[in-house]
């Protein structure tokens, strides 16, 4: 009886089930029916109502608000379709939780992101695909494959269909030092110039901005970060870069958590624009918001494992 290729199905948590419809649109597969309850207490309950044996199975899930909530659902998932013989599990989580407690800041402190990659791994995930993780190190907490893909080249095109774009007029800011290689990777693709933020932090989702290292006076200011959580560093930085002569800013990051009165907070600043992904669903935003669409790239890169070819090239 002759080999047959298992079969690609496509699976949605409920954290963000339109990025995943548009992945599937992209893909040309429908996504596969599953259902996904919760019992009084609320505890995860989850149903495949269609055969995954011996088939490919990604599940689409992010881990973000409510972290716990989706981080559980997302392993409930993993564990149905392992019991369920499917061929292999491969994980997309757009936004990875708990990603900024990757290392012992001070004495005691857990590392959390090295627990999620365990319960992702131990769960029966065989291979684990995200989006510019907030610590690149973290790849190396898994003993599975793991592609952290990066979403510069969707904010690219977004700036050169600007009218009369202009790289001279621009630069690229990293808002500390940490972020320097994330914010140099789009200088360079976009042949701009780079300046750097440095900031202290006295407490967590506090910054206080120290310095201003390049030249910023009458460019527009590209503030390109991976997470925007509370806005409060953003709108310091944006205040630091117009009082060095920038002629505007736009903040971009990945993943817009936009958490407690972010939103808000950020619309009464001196941002000019606010440039998000759709890897954390919103409901609604203000105008100044603009959300880009990772859909194609993240299908594209799910092809590219199932049929085993580059994914780097993607950001080449």
């Amino acid at each position: 009886m002759p080999f047959s290729r298992p079969i690609m199905k496509l699976f949605s948590g409920s954290s963000n089930p339109e990025l995943a419809r548009r992945m599937s649109d992209y893909m040309n597969i429908r996504l596969g029916e599953m259902e996904l309850s919760r019992f009084s207490d609320g505890e995860v309950n989850i149903r495949i109502a269609e055969t995954v044996r011996g088939h490919d199975v990604f599940v689409m899930q992010s881990t973000c608000d409510p972290v716990n909530d989706n981080l559980m659902e997302l392993l409930v998932m993993i564990d149905a379709f392992k019991r369920a013989s499917a061929n292999s599990i491969s994980v997309i989580i757009p936004y990875y939780g708990y990603a900024r407690q990757d290392r012992k800041a001070k004495g005691r402190d857990p590392i959390t992101a090295k627990l999620v990659s365990n319960l992702i791994t131990k769960a029966g995930a065989d291979r684990v695909i995200t989006l510019d993780l907030h610590a690149e190190q973290i790849q190396g907490f898994f003993d599975i494959p793991l592609d952290n893909l990066q979403s510069f080249p969707v904010f690219i095109k977004y700036f050169q269909q600007m009218e009369s774009f202009n790289e001279d007029d621009f630069v690229v800011v990293s808002p500390d030092v940490g972020g320097v290689k994330r914010a140099r990777r789009l200088a360079e693709k976009m042949k701009m110039a780079l300046a750097i933020l440095d900031k202290r932090r006295p407490r967590d989702n506090v910054a206080e901005i120290v310095n201003v290292v390049g030249d910023v006076d009458g460019k527009h200011a590209i503030l390109f970060d991976d997470i925007i959580d509370t806005g409060g560093s953003l709108v310091g930085s944006a205040e630091a870069l117009k009082a060095k002569g920038a002629k505007d800013v736009i903040a971009c990051a990945t993943h817009g958590i936009l958490s407690g009165d972010a939103v808000n907070r950020l619309e009464h600043s001196l941002i000019k624009k606010v440039l998000i992904t759709n890897t954390i669903p919103h409901d609604e935003l203000p105008e100044m918001f603009t959300v880009l669409d990772l859909s194609r790239l993240l299908g594209e890169a799910v092809l590219r494992v199932r049929k085993n070819l580059s994914v780097s090239i993607l950001f080449k």
